[in-house]
């Protein structure tokens, strides 16, 4: 069965790394730029992860993680963040939204790739 896996960021080269790492795990890659595009495509194609950055225009990574949380067809999708901000009262407010996990950046792609797939595995 192929994953499904939606990379919202606003930059361009931690996207493309990222898409290309999944792509080649087998996974099919959505990607969104901010929060309400994020939401849009999350409507359409129900991913079975959502990578999720913080800091982002429009809609934040946080509001989207609420957004996602308060849809009943959700349920089984995990939400993970990567994100620069890196305090402890970020990661916890992450997490008390109901993320599965709170990755900082920087990272190496292949910590990325295997805290996924064991999520999704």
């Amino acid at each position: 069965m192929e994953h499904k896996i939606l990379i919202v960021d606003d930059e361009p080269n931690i996207v493309m790394s990222l898409e290309y790492a999944f792509k080649k795990k087998g996974f099919k890659v959505f990607i969104a730029r901010d929060g309400s595009e994020a939401l849009e495509i999350i409507e359409n194609h129900i991913p079975d992860v959502v990578l999720l950055d913080v800091m982002m225009p429009n809609v934040d990574g946080y509001e989207t993680l609420k957004q996602i949380k308060n849809k009943k067809n959700l349920e089984a999708t995990k939400v993970v963040f990567l994100t620069a901000k890196n305090k402890a009262s970020d990661i916890e407010e992450g997490l008390k939204l109901g993320a599965d996990k709170y990755l900082t950046k920087p990272f190496s792609i292949k910590k990325v790739v295997s805290e996924i797939l064991e999520l999704v595995t």
